[in-house]
């Protein structure tokens, strides 16, 4: 067992390595001067996320959509992960960690256009999509398909259900001395009340807990640096020089060279935001829009929540707090940041973190969820959804080494698939943008008939 554990370790770090990094990297820069600098419609794009539209088919709103998927996508990567990149790569991390948020805004869109293009109907009328339909229906290469369902639904029972529970068992023992077993019967309850309703019941918790969770989070950095605002022009100053000539060793920090800035600060923001993953389309599909192009729009705002806007900040407040250079790292890295506001300070980072992991086990609860339903038909929901219940549960209790190593190597593969469509149906994606974008017909109801698909 334990060669194996090197095995997938060493096969992981890999996958997670320079060939996937520059893959990602390089879509989101293709897309993003494929579509004319897609970026640029950002405030348009918040405008139409929380505006009510009735019109189109799908099973939640948009903004329900969008919420959701940022339920899975805000999580630790955010708080524990900028910490990481920063201690590895020092302040510059940042700035490659915000590009690539930017970028990657180009990605997220693409994602949600073809999910939404080629979704289907299944036969108890939901709707159903992400990156399998798109290779099935789109590419006509169902063994793609497949593929990117198996990586998905094992992803997600590793890196969006164990390993989150398992973060939230840890971090409730280390603060309020709370056995990881009560914490797991507690957190397997919740998420039996909450994904057992299904997709309609997962996006109303997370239109509830997604703004909270988020709000209450930002508010803390906002105080953070308003505390510390007579250094953060020196903190700016320190990550934009730190991103292109690294950063020379000071107190008990390391040092980085620029290439490692980049390295960290592209990978944590590539993996906190999913862009080019594959998972946020497969909740764009179940999204109530007139046409493609609108949910894309909607879609693509959730790179920019998650890292032009949150990530940023932690950075911000990290490097500025100083205490990346007395050689701290992760978890405690941040924490010692957070402390600086006196007695609420850790108490806001930890419902920050329990906020943004439980959003996280249900927001991928869905992704499983609609990957198993791909794969086995409507039979296997119910029987996944307990055994996804009963999987935080056993998350919280045992260690999970082998288990983050296994879902991480899963999450990577799944991009693969991914951005072999991205790439491929680039032209469908400029000539539905042309159409309902940059023609002026936003408001269009899409005149293509949804398929139905019967399993």
């Amino acid at each position: 067992m334990e060669s194996f554990a090197k095995i997938i370790s060493t096969i992981d770090g890999f996958i997670w390595g320079w060939p996937l990094l520059i893959m990602l990297l390089g879509t989101h820069i293709f897309l993003t001067f494929r579509l004319r600098f897609i970026q640029r419609y950002i405030g348009k794009a918040i405008k139409l996320s929380v505006t009510k539209d009735d019109y189109g088919s799908g099973d939640v709103s948009q903004f329900s959509a969008l919420a959701t998927a940022l339920a899975a996508t805000i999580g630790t990567g955010n708080i524990v992960g900028v910490a990481t990149a920063v201690a590895l790569g020092g302040p510059g991390a940042v700035l490659w960690t915000w590009l690539t948020g930017v970028f990657g805004i180009a990605t997220k869109y693409a994602e949600g256009l073809l999910a939404v293009k080629y979704r289907v109907k299944t036969s108890d009328g939901t709707m159903a999509g992400g990156p399998m339909y798109v290779l099935e229906y789109g590419m006509k290469k169902k063994w793609l398909g497949v593929l990117f369902a198996l990586f998905a639904s094992l992803a997600a029972f590793g890196i969006g259900c164990m390993v989150q529970a398992n973060s939230i068992a840890v971090m409730v023992n280390e603060t309020f001395k709370i056995p990881t077993y009560i914490t797991g019967i507690i957190m397997a309850v919740l998420t039996a009340v909450v994904i057992l309703g299904g997709i309609k019941n997962i996006a109303k918790v997370c239109d509830i807990l997604v703004p909270f969770m988020a709000g209450f989070y930002v508010l803390g950095c906002i105080i953070l640096l308003i505390m510390g605002y007579k250094t953060i022009p020196a903190t700016i100053a320190l990550i934009f020089k730190s991103a292109f000539t690294g950063q020379a060793a000071f107190g008990g920090f390391a040092g980085s060279t620029l290439m490692m800035a980049m390295r960290y600060g592209v990978s944590r923001g590539l993996f906190s935001n999913e862009s080019g993953l594959g998972s946020a389309p497969i909740v764009a599909a179940a999204a109530q829009t007139r046409n493609p192009v609108k949910q894309a729009l909607v879609s693509a705002t959730g790179t920019f929540w998650d890292t032009v806007v949150v990530c940023a900040m932690t950075g911000i407040v990290l490097v500025n707090s100083g205490k990346w250079a007395e050689g701290l790292k992760g978890a405690a890295l941040t924490k010692a940041a957070f402390s600086q506001i006196p007695v609420v300070g850790p108490i806001v980072l930890t419902i920050g973190l329990l906020t943004f992991v439980f959003s996280t086990i249900l927001g991928w609860s869905y992704y499983g969820e609609k990957s198993i339903e791909y794969l086995l038909g409507k039979k296997a929901i119910l029987p996944y959804r307990v055994l996804w219940v009963i999987f935080v549960y056993l998350g919280s209790v045992f260690s999970l080494g082998l288990v983050w190593d296994l879902s991480d190597l899963a999450n990577g593969l799944m991009a693969l698939p991914n951005l072999i469509a991205l790439i491929a149906l680039s032209g469908v994606i400029v000539s539905e943008t042309k159409k309902y974008l940059w023609d002026d017909n936003l408001e269009a109801i899409s005149e293509e008939s949804i398929p139905i698909r019967e399993k």
